[in-house]
This record gives structure tokens, sequence and C-alpha cells, in this order.
């Protein structure tokens, strides 16, 4: 099978957070020291009333409609020892070192690390790393899923095959199918580097190698022998093509009961994309939706700044508001974007998936009646968005940014927008790279306009003293940047007790304060990228 995948070597998976609560007593923790944020709204705003009960993770629903206002009643938490917060935060980590040379090139990329946090339940987000076997370059992206996890965990199976298939030369493209139609074996297309627990969903590999070989195909029609792929139309076409085969799946169903809900459940969930390709000092981002790529620039203090390589798809985008818009006539000006949200519902104007804002009434309407009951049956699937004039209203069509990789540049950090939400990006940038280097350049201590007495004050320093000789204590920079982003509070350095609190919220309530949480941090080689720099100018 083509699917048959390399897997990296991964780190020992710990503990889940569930095993570490059983038994652990009960502090009552006064909730004005964790008040929600107003801003961390799921991507997907349901209009009709849900009920008291939880719905399947699968179908359209919000775990923010109590988050419309601010409470200071009493919540219950519990109070976790470090090492059951280390436990819970080394769960996921996932670390992959690439070799200098693997034989064939002399790879940018010295190696990366990623990690993710859950804040619902199950987790929304996914992670791919890859290796191109048939071409060259390192694949790494995040995935977003919002109305369950379905989307997400497609997208995050079947895109980087998309994407590897589109950049192979007519030629490869050529024996790919020979190889196929003559039953010969298949040598893999990519190397992936996963974490225990991510998976492949088994049962639907079969129905994603045939859309992938029929796409495979028509490259065939459309190129010619010698031809070579352009990058950054590969990129967009994989994009486009991988949303189009999810749709279309949904539409033809699968005698397969099983497989028949699953592709549903896939294309009326969503999921935001946030793609890197690097190839020697070429970097391609490819974003659609609002997670966010960031780049590590050392400067010749020594200290970091941030390039950022993608936009945020969203309302506080005036082009993407502009350019929505646009695509709809002068009448829908004030209901295509309503309370910032596409059609007063969706927070990400760029998404896989999510038919009910592409497909016209009569479809939808059409492929439910015709679905399982399951998905019938459920009002928010069967609602359809006010103002819903002339679809499409939504795109998976990527924003694609390049970059030439120069030395100065140390490190590329991928996140969901759970992460963005909690840190700005300079100060991302400034913790990653205090780590990588272990240089802390001390700004002068803010303390947020808050009145401090000189005691205070002193417990700040110590604190950050501390902090500075148990920096390491995290093997994993993707870690040690998520320990920042949950427990730092209003001085700006991590508190454990705040940390312990954010991690032991009951999954009802862990939602209410922060989103799911996926980061991945590639750290680039200034040798060889120095290296290929001057070779090219020469």
């Amino acid at each position: 099978s083509i699917f048959t995948s390399l897997i990296g070597t991964s780190e020992v998976s710990m503990p889940v957070p569930s095993q570490l609560l059983r038994g652990l007593p009960r502090t009552r923790v006064l909730a004005f020291t964790m008040l929600p944020c107003q801003h961390h709204q799921s991507h997907f705003l349901p209009v009709v009333h849900q009920p008291a009960s939880r719905p399947p993770s699968h179908i359209w629903q919000s775990h923010q409609q109590s988050r419309s206002y601010q409470t200071t009643s009493v919540l219950r938490s519990y109070i976790l020892t470090p090492p059951q917060v280390n436990s819970i935060l080394k769960a996921n980590e996932y670390s992959f070192k690439v070799p200098e040379f693997d034989g064939k090139n002399v790879s940018s990329v010295m190696g990366f690390e990623s990690n993710q946090l859950p804040a619902n339940a199950p987790i929304e987000d996914r992670r791919s790393a890859a290796t191109c076997l048939k071409t060259r370059g390192t694949l790494l992206g995040v995935f977003d899923g919002h109305a369950g996890c379905a989307c997400a965990q497609a997208v995050s199976e079947r895109l980087f095959y998309y994407i590897a298939v589109s950049l192979m030369p007519h030629d490869t493209l050529c024996e790919l199918e020979a190889a196929v139609e003559f039953g010969r074996a298949l040598s893999p297309i990519l190397q992936w580097h996963k974490h225990p627990n991510d998976y492949f969903s088994k049962e639907a590999q079969k129905l994603y190698f045939n859309s992938l070989r029929t796409y495979w195909q028509e490259l065939i029609d459309l190129t010619s022998p010698g031809e070579v792929p352009d990058t950054r139309e590969a990129l967009l076409s994989a994009f486009k093509r991988l949303d189009n085969d999810i749709s279309l799946e949904a539409q033809v169903g699968d005698p397969n009961a099983f497989l028949h809900y699953w592709v549903l459940r896939v294309a009326f969930s969503g999921a935001t994309a946030c793609v890197a390709h690097i190839d020697g000092s070429d970097l391609f981002i490819a974003n659609a939706g609002d997670a966010r790529a960031v780049l590590g620039v050392q400067e010749e203090d020594g200290t970091f700044s941030c390039h950022t390589l993608s936009n945020d798809h969203n309302a506080q985008n005036d082009d993407e508001v502009a350019r929505i818009q646009g695509e709809h006539p002068p009448s829908e000006r004030k209901t295509v974007i309503r309370q910032d949200r596409l059609l007063g519902l969706l927070m990400p104007f760029r998404a896989f998936g999510d038919v009910k804002f592409k497909w016209n009434i009569e479809l939808q309407k059409c492929v439910l009646e015709s679905g399982p009951d399951q998905l019938n049956e459920n009002e928010n699937t069967k609602f359809i968005p006010p103002n819903y004039h002339t679809p499409p209203y939504l795109t998976a069509e990527p924003e694609i940014i390049h970059h030439k990789l120069r030395p100065q540049d140390r490190f590329l950090v991928i996140g969901s927008d759970g992460l963005w939400e909690t840190l700005h990006r300079q100060e991302v940038v400034r913790i990653v790279g205090e780590y990588l280097t272990g240089v802390h350049q001390h700004q002068p201590l803010k303390v947020g306009g808050y009145r401090v007495t000189l005691g205070q004050m002193q417990g700040l320093l110590e604190e950050r003293k501390a902090r500075v000789s148990s920096a390491f204590e995290d093997l994993n920079v993707a870690t040690h940047l998520m320990r920042h982003a949950v427990g730092n509070n209003e001085f700006g350095t991590v508190d454990h007790e705040r940390l312990s609190k954010m991690l032991s919220l009951p999954e009802e309530l862990a939602r209410m304060y922060r989103d799911d949480i996926t980061i991945i941090i590639t750290q680039f080689n200034p040798h060889v990228i120095g290296a290929q720099r001057q070779e090219e100018q020469s």
C-alpha cells in the first residue's frame, strides 16, 4: 500500500491527566484567579440551543455557551505536585533530530520538537511531520479542528500525501502509476515522524488511496515529460484538491455504513491548516485559517526578534474582510460578516470541510436525507446558517508566503490559535530563543501597572533567578513554551499554582479558560544555510 509509513522514533508517552487526577484531594479555588477569557471562543458558534447533556464530539457543538459572561463563583480544582504537572505537560511531547546528511542532501533543518495540550475532550487539534522521500524537503503542519475532530484528523493524514504528489515531476508520477497498475511493490512517498498518540484511521485508507490516485492520474494528464512543479503552485493545488475530495466523498457516500458516516463527519466538521515546506534555504508557509507561523531571528546583539510568516484569516484581517465582502452581492455586505464571524457563526474565514458554508441548501438537504440517522437527527447539522444566499462563503485556498532562509533565522514556531491567544508572538520568540541559546535577556522588571511593595518586588526578583536556574527542566522546547503559555501570571513568569489549577480543571470547565494548544518548533542549521546561500550567489 502507498500508505505504508516509516514511523520516526518517538519518546515514551507519559500517563494522561485523568490517570493523575484520581484520588487527589480537592481544594477550593477562587474563580477570580482564573476568570475566563472572552476571546477564547470556539471556532463555531451554533445558534440552536443545545440540551444540557453533552452531544457527541463529532457534531456541531459549542463548549463556550457559558463564556458570554464572567463569574466570581467558587470553582473546585485540584492542586497538582510539580511531577504531576510535568507528566501532564510531557504526555504528548515529541522530538526528532534530522541527520545533517541523509545520503542525498545536506539538511538545513537540525530537528524539530512538538507538543499538544488538550482543552477539548477529545482534543480537536492535530499535528503532522514528515520527510518527502520521492522529492526533497520536510513537511510540518498544525491543524485546528472545530465542530469535532474528524476533519482535522482526515486532513492531518491526507494533506501531506497530496502535497508530496503535487511536488513530483511528471516522470515520477508515471512511475508511481505504472507500479500501481502492474501490482509492483511501492516504496513509501513519505517518512512520517509520529508520536504514539498520533494515529491513522485504518478503515478509510483504501478510500483515501483511491482519491489520491485519481489526483495523480489527472496531474499526469496535465503535465509534460521533464516538467518540474513549482512549489507554490503545488501547495495551492494540494490544499484545494483535498478539500474538493472531502466534499465529493461526502456527496457520493460509501456502501460501508461506517465509512459513509465518517466521510460525512469529516465534511460537516472543519479544520484550519498551517503547513511549512522546508527545502534547503527555501521555506514556504501555506496557511488557511488562524493558526500561525513565526520565525525567530537572532540579531547581532544576541537578542531575538520575530518575523511573522502567516496572516490570520479572520475578522481582524481587513484584507480578508474585503475579500469576502467582494465575493458576495452588496445586499449581503452587512450580513456576510456579523459579530466578527462568517455569517455570524464561524471565526476562521478559510478552512477545510465546513460544507455547511460551501454547499447550496438543496445539496445539504439531499445529502443529509440520504445519510445515516445519527447525523440527520442532529439539529446543528440540519441547521442552515442565517442569510445564506450565495454560497460558497468559505474556502480552503491557502495564503502562501515564501521566505529565503538566512543564517540568522534560527527557528520556526507553528502553533494553533490556542498558543497565540495566551502569548504575544514576540514573547513566544523570546522564550524559545532563550531556551535554545541558554542566554536570558533580562528586560526591566515590569509589573503590568500593579502596585507592589518592596517585599513583593524582592519575591519577583527571586522568582526570576530561580526560573533561570530551572529553565532546562524541560528537555523539549515545545513543552517549555507550553508551560509558559498555560502558567504565565500577570508578571510574565510561570506560576506553579496557576499552572496546577489550569491543568486540573475538569473537562466542562477547561475549554472556558483556554483552547487546545499545539506547537511545532523547528531549529535551523545556520552553517548549512550560510553555505547554501553562498553557493546560490556564486
